[in-house]
Formats: C-alpha cells, sequence, structure tokens
C-alpha cells in the first residue's frame, strides 16, 4: 500500500499512474490532496483506490487507514514535509518507509511531534531530489524514461491531464497563481 502526498501535483500524478502499473498486481494506492475535486481526480481519473483531503480531515492518517480497511501504508511518498511528519510516522506499517521529495510546507517540525514511531515501527526515512544528484545519474533516469514510461504515455496508458494551456506572453501570470515565491539561482 501507497500513499502519495498533494495527489494532484505533476510528480504525484506520474506516481499514482507509474506505482499502479509497476507490478502485478497492482499495489492498492492512495493519496492526499487540499481539495476534494483534486481527491475526486486521484480517486476517478488516476486510478487511486481513496484520496483523502488534509484540509478537511483533522487526523487524516487515520482517514488513510479507515479507507484502507484499518491497515497503514508500506511507502509514504511526501512532498510537504514538516507539518505532515507526525502523520505520516502514524499511517506507516511495521517496517514501512517514508520517502521525502520536497518541502512545501516548510522544514521545521511542529511542536510535539513524537519521532517513537520510528523506534516502534523500525520505520525508515529517506530524503531524495534529482538536484543533488550527478548529471550522469539524471541521464541514466531520462534513458530509463524514455525506454520503458515514455511509450506508455505516447500509448495512452498513462494519463498527461493539462488543466489549462495559455500562450508563451502569459507565462508569468500562469506561474502567479501559485503561493511559492521566485528564487534567484
Amino acid at each position: 500500500m501507497y500513499s502519495l502526498s498533494a495527489g494532484a501535483s505533476g510528480v504525484s500524478i506520474a506516481g499514482q499512474q507509474l506505482s499502479l502499473h509497476a507490478t502485478s498486481p497492482s499495489p492498492a494506492v492512495f493519496a492526499s490532496a487540499r481539495k476534494d475535486s483534486k481527491c475526486d481526480f486521484c480517486v476517478s481519473t488516476l486510478g487511486s483506490k481513496a484520496a483523502i483531503n488534509t484540509t478537511t480531515t483533522k487526523d487524516w492518517a487515520s482517514a488513510l487507514k479507515e479507507a484502507n480497511d484499518g491497515k497503514g501504508m508500506d511507502l509514504v511518498i511526501d512532498f510537504v514535509s514538516a507539518p505532515y511528519f507526525q502523520g505520516n510516522l502514524d499511517v506507516l506499517n511495521m517496517d514501512g518507509k517514508v520517502v521525502m521529495l520536497g518541502n512545501m510546507g516548510g522544514t521545521i517540525l511542529p511542536e510535539g511531534v513524537n519521532i517513537a514511531g520510528f523506534l516502534m515501527k523500525r520505520a525508515r526515512f529517506q530524503g531524495s531530489t534529482l538536484r543533488s544528484r550527478s548529471a550522469e545519474y539524471q541521464g541514466k533516469l531520462r534513458d530509463l524514461f524514455e525506454e520503458k514510461v515514455l511509450p506508455e504515455l505516447v500509448s495512452g496508458k498513462y494519463k498527461n491531464p493539462v488543466e489549462k494551456v495559455l500562450p508563451m506572453e502569459k507565462i508569468q501570470e500562469a506561474h502567479g497563481k501559485y503561493p511559492w515565491k521566485t528564487v534567484n539561482r
């Protein structure tokens, strides 16, 4: 059983589909998002078993377990980070793993986070980002994507939903609706 936060984000859209088609039988995939419409999209369009609205569901970790017949998750893929840390640990199965791919919600854990679950569940926590990977590694990943995923994307097996297309002249407008700040590199 897998759980992905930010379920309607580009990476989670890909992650849900890749997870569902990676092995046979397919694992149960669950998602979370902050809007009901995004949760509905994860289930109806992407094939997740259930999606939980973390804005309206106070104890989303328990809600995910309930959606999975009372069972936790073997793998949690998280993009939000600090505010989801406790919930990720709570929903994790024994010997489960949390992979953090982003920190959209910040990097400082809220007061009261109880890390005892790491010991009791023999949990693993791993961070990962492509930015810290070598050009060689990124090239191999690109080649793997081209070989294994691209044909399935072209065939229609994987969906590539596009909400809206804007002309290049409106690129600033397209990015202006998002809450993150521009970072000079």
